[in-house]
């Protein structure tokens, strides 16, 4: 509630039968209207049970292609300030697809988005040189990046920018969330887990969605751990506006509906022969491009 107290609601049937499209028709950070049984909610509803009647309009969400094949999104939280994506180079590999595609949302929604790579203290010489290219590149196209290890966080280290703030904490299963969200606030708020040796991935610690609000004011959306992240309401037109560097350069192609395919003249074509623009990114916006066109994600 507004005053900071936690009510128990539920949410009316009649959220079924409004054509929404989503696994979760209320996402954590959603404003809602609340009524109890007997009508009209108060503070004094004592045991009458409490119904969510309403969504408040969105100021802003991420939202994802659901893996469950009976809806078609996932909105994995809603009025948010920013995006802490949490990512690692190794231990599990968190794959440059995926971070391109959670940020390519991002820009859809106008949310910020930083990227903290975690499990630092973890890397070999070859992968944090690997880590240093990564910084390197996404740093070059404006996105703030951090480089840590969640078991020696101190929580001056994120603070300043969480503070004030109402975050959303995601990424793969085993990054790390869990580990960095416990150093943050000095105490356990949530299970840990261990990477599996056979196969480095992680396993899901995280089950459901949930806010934390930090002392110092703002709050952290806690997510479980994903796996894919499949796009959603892209056109095939607008896929390259979400991805600033190559936004940028097709001002320069020969023609203004370019894909940036097979087109004649087209400068992302001749920006990734000179290296201006990084193999991966490309591929990433094809992928997506290929999501716009086929209207399904394939993982």
């Amino acid at each position: 509630m507004d005053d900071g107290s936690d009510v128990e609601c539920h949410i009316k049937g009649n959220f079924r039968i409004r054509g929404i499209r989503s696994t979760n028709p209320v996402a954590v950070g959603d404003h809602v209207e609340v009524q109890s049984d007997k009508g009209q909610w108060t503070k004094d509803y004592g045991q009458n049970t409490l119904w969510i009647t309403d969504v408040c309009e969105r100021h802003n969400y991420i939202i994802r292609r659901s893996t469950n094949l009976s809806k078609e999104s996932h909105i994995l939280a809603a009025n948010i300030d920013q995006v802490a994506l949490i990512v690692t180079v190794n231990h599990p590999v968190t794959s440059t697809t995926f971070i391109d595609r959670f940020l390519a949302t991002c820009e859809a929604y106008r949310v910020r988005a930083i990227l903290i790579f975690n499990k630092t203290d973890l890397l070999s010489d070859e992968e944090f040189e690997r880590l240093v290219e990564l910084r390197a590149l996404y740093e070059s196209i404006g996105y703030q990046t951090l480089g840590l290890s969640a078991i020696h966080l101190q929580p001056s280290d994120l603070l300043p920018i969480l503070a004030g703030k109402t975050t959303l904490l995601s990424g793969n299963s085993g990054v790390g969330k869990s580990t960095l969200l416990n150093a943050l606030f000095g105490h356990e708020v949530t299970r840990t887990g261990k990477i599996s040796d056979v196969h480095n991935t992680g396993m899901h610690t995280t089950t459901f969605s949930e806010m934390y609000f930090l002392p110092e004011g703002g709050a952290i959306i806690d997510t479980p751990g994903i796996k894919g992240f499949g796009t959603i309401d892209f056109e095939r037109e607008e896929v390259s506006h979400f991805f600033p560097e190559i936004f940028a350069a097709g001002r320069e192609c020969r023609f203004g509906n370019c894909t940036h395919t097979n087109e004649p003249g087209c400068a992302i074509q001749d920006k990734l022969i000179t290296g201006d623009i990084a193999i991966s990114r490309y591929e990433s916006y094809l992928s997506i491009l290929n999501d716009a066109t086929e209207g399904k994600y394939r993982g």
